[in-house]
């Protein structure tokens, strides 16, 4: 066979085997807190990081995946969805590689991870 067209089989098989994209997801956190896993976004997606205000003082956001032509652009959730009351205005940043979209750092899940343990012992003696 020709070696051109090997080297071009190759090529595409390379192309082929490209995965989708994984990212963190978090469909809303508030201030640094947001309980995250991973997702696999579909074709035409990429990973975004969402950052917000709520009632102008409170910080949300959201992670996960989103359609490439809403990336980098604010939009106002409003309540109910007819009305024109603004609860919180979302800015989502959009990136293009693996978890790019940063998982929230060590001290957050170690305050989540603390919670839960004091929660667990008050638990075990309400039962005593």
């Amino acid at each position: 066979m020709n070696p051109t067209i090997l080297k071009l089989i190759a090529v595409a098989f390379c192309f082929a085997a490209v995965e989708a994209l994984r990212c963190y997801k978090c469909d809303i956190g508030i201030g640094d807190l947001c309980a995250t896993s991973e997702v696999t976004c579909a074709a035409g997606e990429h990973c975004f990081s969402g950052e917000g205000k709520g009632a102008g003082i409170l910080v949300l956001k959201m992670k996960g995946c989103l359609a490439v032509a809403e990336c980098n652009k604010s939009s106002n959730v409003n309540f109910p969805s007819s009305s024109n009351t603004s609860i919180y205005s979302m800015t989502k940043t959009c990136c293009e590689t693996d978890l790019c979209n940063s998982a929230p750092a060590g001290l957050p899940g170690a305050l989540q991870l603390a919670l839960a343990s004091v929660m667990a012992v008050f638990a075990a003696n309400s039962l005593v």
